[in-house]
């Protein structure tokens, strides 16, 4: 099932970011990274072409409280978001019946690849949703062509869970890796539902 779940200011701090709800102040930085061509592809959607578009995704950003600003603090700048989103076909997945679970989405700035600031951000939502939220379950995904988000997951405990073929805000529909990590403080056991896709293996 899909927890419960919103920002209410939450504030999380790591060596070198600070994770943090949006703000209509963030709006020239969000726009700056969101309309490099080739952020939003790597994640399934196109890069912004103006401001407008930005400021109405960051509108629905504040209102849904659910998507980090990633600060870097050197420079004080947010240069990505993290959000903690609703899993797809909650009906369908019936070997999360009764456990509470969401997915992890995330976009980083072009110009801070390679740094390891995504899997430390990813490393720090992770802890919290697990140990204070008490999650029973994460998924995230990646596209086939996206190598970096496929390290970051690794990096992060995730395991391969699905292979599928999803659609993106591009219009088109990309083979991938739906993502799974199980809170390691419980004992979790899963009956899982449609063998054709599932590539996990549970110990």
């Amino acid at each position: 099932m899909n927890a419960k779940f919103a920002l209410n200011g939450l504030t999380i701090q790591t060596e070198r970011l600070l994770l943090r709800p949006f703000c209509q102040a963030d709006l020239d930085d969000f726009y700056e990274y969101a309309s490099q061509n080739g952020t939003g592809e790597r994640a399934g959607w196109p890069h912004h072409q103006s401001i407008e578009v930005s400021q109405r995704i960051l509108n629905n950003f504040i209102a849904e409280d659910k998507t980090f600003a990633i600060v870097y603090k050197q420079n004080n700048k947010v240069i990505g978001s993290l959000g903690v989103e609703m899993y797809d076909l909650e009906d369908k997945l019936t070997e999360f019946d009764g456990l509470l679970g969401r997915e992890i989405g995330y976009v980083l700035s072009r110009d801070y690849w390679g740094k390891g600031l995504m899997t430390e951000a990813v490393k720090a939502v992770i802890e919290h949703l697990f140990n204070v939220e008490n999650l029973d379950f994460l998924t995230c995904g990646y596209y086939d062509f996206n190598v970096q988000s496929k390290r970051v997951q690794q990096k992060c405990g995730f395991v391969p869970y699905r292979k599928l073929v999803m659609d993106t805000r591009l219009g088109t529909k990309e083979p991938g890796v739906l993502n799974l990590l199980l809170n390691p403080n419980k004992k979790i056991h899963l009956n899982f539902s449609h063998p054709e896709t599932l590539i996990y293996k549970q110990n």
